[in-house]
Formats: structure tokens, sequence, C-alpha cells
């Protein structure tokens, strides 16, 4: 490992201490653990580094009650620049919660969602914010400026190179309610960004980085830093953070304790705390893995135990590949931060586990894991180089699950993708847009994959253990990335990958593409395996018209049985076709009977083993006509009045019951009550169709609709997935 080395300087540093009135926040440290000053350099030493440049103090207090977070901090920092320093940028993200526009769109939905389903909540109270108290420096107030998330502070003196300030900072933070990165909900607290942190400063445009969070992704760019954090807690609570942890009761105040840190070399601090939270805890080979949970169904703690399990594997793995993970712990907080795991320094966070999740399939729980190489260990501006987090994290996670032998989550989910955006892929947030995961993730990963399949495993592996050497603790760049390439790869594969990069439309050479039976192949085993997912809800009736396409694609065959006026039906014509060209995708090829002989000699062999598609009037559809007693009788299981529905003039709809002669397939029927499907109705009955079918849709038992094409009634079962892909 590289240590940070830094500049000496032939006057004595000048050192500004700062003092704190305690009258302006006598709740904020009472009961405060005494501090060591020296535990956040100590873990340094004993994981190989020397003090960072950039070393905090905090002081807090969690007001449970009202939500706020009232805290001091002394930051020193080293002016590792070369230029002369007249004042401190710190970033205040908190802020990004003072109105709905300024905050993360990506948990945007779910607060909706929450707001929708809370009448009694306000809009206000999703939104929140800090408020700077005081700033001063050797006992003297220092003038600043917060504004736009960058908190500015004016030195009394100039900072020369190689010197270092201290300053102390009180400050008030109001904690929203909802599912932001700072946010509490239910009964947790996620802490993200909630203390003023420092800016980086760039020496070659002699500017810091005033940066706002982005809106549309992530703009995590920091100095690895030493922490020593003190936060006070009521009793009850369970607290996460990065580092080694320590407990001490408040002597002053009963039923209150402080939680303290000390975390070094540590890219961000956040914390995660509720009086729920249960924690498992794993060490092997020096290494602690921490699982804070939730205990809300049976047997959590095997799954979590699993959990740990393949932490263990993808730490081991990204140790050989990479470099050696140098912390004693790591931690995972579970959160109600839906659809959206997010990676911190030593720690991540993901979503409720649910029941039958299976964490040797977790694509998502690995990328965050790999994470902590590219994020944690080797940062970079991820407002203007997302690439090289998300990228490196993506392909990491097909790699990891490749050397395990599961060819549907390795690299052959990187060589599906043949599309390609104009976007290069070392475009920034602001650039991409909405498209930040098909450029920095897929076509990220597709890069770095070309790189390794150009150079062959050996050479790549030695690359990346260059490339952790060269930027463990520091901020690589594209520029930096490409030369390691160049310096360890030669200048054809430092040519080649910055071509990937920076040039738009990139795709995967069409040599490490898959072939079409290997790609027909992938999508039918992905398919598969979103729907065998998508079904497993808990009390998921069996009669669900998406499970008919999960049966399809475990093996058991479809037939579609058409009426008897099928060929003079244009508008059931076209929606034959549609059918058959949705199933098709699946690389679904069912049967299709289109006349009653055709019927009549398969009705006691084929159709008695497959799973039927019955298309038409209810009339004129020999199946139906043959069938209608077991019909009738199994339609009333799903609370469908057949007889009712099929007598309605103008209505048209669907519905899906056990097939009456196998009770191990199903039976759906798509149906008009009238003698030819047409008029403006067509277009919505075609839509319909495929969202029933859809393993991100909802479980639709039936639905019935107007003339029109509106639903008018329908029964179905809310898919817990839907939200996310409707987001």
């Amino acid at each position: 490992m590289k240590k940070t080395v830094f500049a000496s300087a032939t006057r004595k540093a000048v050192t500004y201490s700062i003092v704190f009135t305690l009258a302006a926040f006598p709740a904020a440290i009472a009961g405060t653990a005494s501090a060591e000053p020296a535990a956040a350099a100590r873990q340094a030493a004993n994981i190989g580094e020397a003090p960072a440049p950039v070393q905090y103090r905090i002081d807090a207090r969690l007001d449970e009650t009202n939500m706020h977070i009232l805290g001091s901090e002394t930051v020193t920092y080293r002016n590792t620049s070369k230029d002369t320093l007249r004042e401190l940028v710190f970033h205040t993200y908190a802020d990004a919660n003072r109105s709905a526009s300024t905050q993360s769109a990506t948990f945007a939905n779910s607060n909706k969602e929450i707001l929708k389903n809370n009448p009694a909540l306000k809009s206000d109270d999703f939104l929140g914010g800090i408020d700077i108290k005081e700033v001063a420096a050797d006992g003297q107030p220092l003038t600043y400026n917060n504004a736009n998330q960058a908190f500015t502070v004016q030195l009394k003196q100039e900072l020369k190179p190689g010197e270092a300030a201290s300053v102390q900072v009180s400050f008030d933070v109001t904690i929203p309610y909802g599912q932001e990165r700072l946010s509490h909900y239910k009964d947790i607290i996620n802490g993200a960004h909630w203390f003023p942190d420092m800016s980086i400063y760039n020496d070659g445009t002699h500017q810091w980085d005033r940066a706002p969070y982005s809106t549309t992704f992530e703009s995590d760019y920091y100095i690895s830093s030493d922490f020593q954090v003190h936060l006070n807690v009521p009793d009850s609570y369970q607290v996460l953070m990065p580092g080694t942890i320590t407990t001490e009761e408040d002597r002053e105040e009963a039923g209150r304790k402080t939680v303290s840190a000390a975390a070094a070399n540590t890219r961000e601090f956040v914390f995660f705390a509720s009086p729920d939270y249960k924690v498992e805890s794993v060490t092997r080979d020096g290494l602690t893995i921490e699982y804070y949970y939730f205990d809300n169904q049976p047997d959590k703690k095997k799954l979590v135990d699993r959990y740990i399990d393949q932490a263990f594997q993808a730490i081991g793995f990204f140790n050989e590949k990479y470099g050696k993970y140098p912390y004693p712990e790591f931690r995972i907080a579970e959160s109600y931060v839906e659809g959206a795991a997010v990676e911190f320094s030593r720690a991540i966070q993901m979503g409720i586990l649910q029941s039958k999740a299976d964490p040797t399939k977790d694509t998502v729980f690995v990328h965050e894991i790999a994470h902590q190489w590219f994020h944690s260990l080797i940062g970079n501006n991820s407002e203007k180089e997302s690439f090289l987090d998300e990228g490196f994290a993506d392909f990491s996670s097909a790699y990891f699950f490749e050397k395990q032998g599961d060819a549907l989550n390795g690299f052959q989910a990187v060589r599906f993708d043949e599309s390609s955006f104009d976007a290069p892929v070392t475009s920034s947030n602001s650039e991409v847009g909405d498209l930040a995961n098909p450029v920095f993730y897929v076509k990220g990963r597709q890069a770095i994959y070309q790189l390794y399949r150009t150079v062959g495993e050996e050479k790549f592996d030695a690359f990346m253990k260059e490339y952790f050497n060269r930027y463990e603790y520091k901020n690589a760049s594209i520029d930096g990335l490409l030369q390691t390439v160049k310096d360890t790869l030669g200048s054809a594969a430092a040519d080649e990958m910055d071509k990937s990069v920076h040039e738009p439309n990139f795709v995967l050479k069409q040599e490490y593409r898959l072939t079409d039976s290997e790609k027909a192949a992938y999508t039918h085993n992905v398919f598969q395996q979103a729907y065998e997912s998508s079904l497993e809800v808990p009390d998921l009736p069996f009669e669900t018209m998406s499970r008919i396409i999960s049966k399809a694609l475990q093996g058991e065959p479809v037939a579609i049985v058409l009426s008897d006026d099928a060929g003079d039906n244009e508008g059931q014509e076209k929606f034959v076709t549609d059918l058959k060209s949705m199933l098709a995708i699946f690389g679904i090829q069912p049967e299709v009977i289109t006349g009653r002989r055709q019927l009549k000699s398969e009705m006691g062999k084929e159709l008695a083993v497959s799973n039927i598609i019955a298309i038409g009037n209810a009339e004129s559809n020999g199946l139906i006509q043959a069938l209608k007693p077991g019909i009738i009788q199994n339609s009333g299981d799903i609370g469908f009045a057949w007889k009712d529905r099929m007598g309605k003039p103008e209505a048209e709809g669907a519905y899906i019951i056990k097939h009456p002669y196998n009770h191990d397939r199903l039976l759906l029927h798509f149906y008009w009550n009238r003698d030819k499907l047409n008029g403006e109705a067509e277009g919505p009955i075609a839509a319909q169709m495929s969202k029933v079918f859809n393993f991100t849709s909802d479980f639709y038992q039936y639905y019935e609709m107007g003339k029109t094409g509106k639903i008018i009634s329908e029964k179905k079962l809310v898919n817990p997935i839907s939200k996310f892909f409707a987001e």
C-alpha cells in the first residue's frame, strides 16, 4: 500500500484552535464520553497508514423526539496543495433537503407514496437541512457563508502549503421524514451527510469543489479522513457507524448513552440508528462482519447468517483480485430505503430482506460490497466520473459470480447487451440525465470486460492490483486510470480503453458478445429466474395470470385455442399475433388450435397436460363450451361470477382458473361478449394483455373492461416489486 505523505514545511504549522460556547447547545454534548485524542491515529497505525490530511472530532446528540441532531465538530485540515489558502470550504449536503427540487430524485416516488398513504403528513415533513450556529478559531468568531450546500469559512490567517488549521463548528440538523439518505422513517434514522464535511481543493483549477449534491444520481467526492465521533442517543438504540465502536452510559442523564467510533482513513462517516435493530456479528481471520437487521419474520437470523457468509466470500474474492480490505470491520444496515441500496465507507445500506431472498443470487449485495474498493478505498469524483465507481463495482459483481460458477449473473450478463448510447462512459451525471444505469453501469462494465478479455485474466488482475496500490485512500480519475493501463498493460491496451470510455455509442466487440443461440438461452434463463422470484410472495394464489408464463418457462406446454370465427375476425387475428409475438420474446412457442376438429382430437391428450390460453367469445370457443361446467365451478374459487360476466353485452376482459381437468395447469380466457373484436377497445385490450403477463406488474386474477377498453372491475394482488419499475 502506498502511504499518504504530507509535504514538509520549513515554518511551524499554524493551528487555529476553536472555542465552542457550550451555552449555545448545552445538551449537545452532555454525557459525552471523554475522547482519547490519539484513538484515530492509533487505528491508522494499526492499518499501516499515516494520519489523514483531514481529522474530525464530532460531538453530537440525537433529539429523537423532534428529529434533530445537535452537534459540534472540530476539523483539522492540512493544506496538501501548492496554493496558499485563505478560506476553507465544507459541503453541507444535508441542505439538499431544503426543498423537494433539490432532494435526490432517487427517492421521490417512494416519498410520494408514503405521503399518499399517510394523510396526516405534510409535504414539509419530508424536508430538512442544516443550520450553522457558530464558527470560531482561536477563541474568535470567523466569518462564514452557507449557501447552495457549500459552507465557506474565511480564515483570519492564510494557510500555506504544508500547514494545518483547526476550526470548530456548531450545527443543528433537521432530519426529514421519508426515504432520503438523511431521513427518519418508521423505527430507523438514516444518517448520511449529517455534518459539514471538507470539500476537495483542486490546485490545478485553484478552486474548491462547491457542487451541490446531485438530484439525479450521486455526488460522493471526499478526502479519506480520520474520525473520532461521539453520538449521544437513547439507551434502547442500536447504532451502526464505521470504525471501532465503544459505548458509555450517560452519567448526567438517565436513559441515554454515548456511542463512540474511531475510524481512520475513512472516506465518509454515516450512522444508522434504531431501537428495533438486532445485530448479528461474525469474526473470521481478523475481520468482523456485522448485520443490523429487523427481526420481523421467522428464521430471519438464519437468512442474515447466509448473507454474512456471502459477504465474507465476496470480500475474500476482492482481497485476492484487487487488494486487501484494510479495516477490521464491515457493517451492513437493513433499512426501508427501498429499491436503492447505497454504499458508504466500511458499511452498506440494503433494503428489508424478504423471506425467500437468496444471497448467492443477490447481485446488488455484491455490487455494494465491491464499492468498498471502488468508492471507499479508491475514491473518485462521482459527480463528474461516476463510471470509476459504478462501472467497476458492476464489473466486479459479475467477475465474482462468474468465478462462483453462476453463468446467469456472471460474464454472460455483461456480454448480453448490444445497445449503444450517445453519451460516452466518461460522461458526468448531468450529461447522462436518467441514463446513468445503461451508461455508467452497463457500458462501463463492458468497457472493463473488453479490457479483461483483450489482455487476459492474469494481466488484468496484475493491472487491478497496481491501480489499487496507486489510489488506495486517494481519489482516482479517468486520466489516472488510463495511465495505469498504459504503465502495466502497454500503449495499445491504453489506447483501446481510452476509445472505449471516451467515444459515444460504445458497444462491446462482436467477438466478445453472446452468439444468437447463447443470447436466446440467456434470455430464457433470465426471464425464468425473474418470474420465479416475482411469484415468491406469501399467500399468492395459484391462479395468477403471470404464472402461466413462469410455468411455460419451466418447460410446461402452452396451447392457444381460438374461437370458431378467428379467420373472419380481423381484431382477434391481430390480438393473437400480438400474443404470439410477446410469447416469442420469452422463447415460448405455443401450439395454436384453430378449429373444432383439431380441438376434438387433442382434447384428451395434449390439452389435458397443457396450460391453455383461450381466445374470444365464450359461445364460439369450442374449448370453453366443452369445459363449461368445470370453468363455472373453478371461476367461483377466484370470485368471478362467470355466467353473469359472460352475459354482459359489449364487455370484455380476462380471468384465470385452474384447468378443469388438471389442477396442476392453468386456463386463461381472454374474452369479449360480441361477435368481433374491433373498434376503439383494440389498443387497450392488447396493452392490458401484455401488462398482466409481465412479472413486474401486479398479480391479476380477473379484470373486466367496458366497450372503450376502460377497466370497470378487477381482482389483483399487489406485486411488491411493481412500484420500483413504475418509478
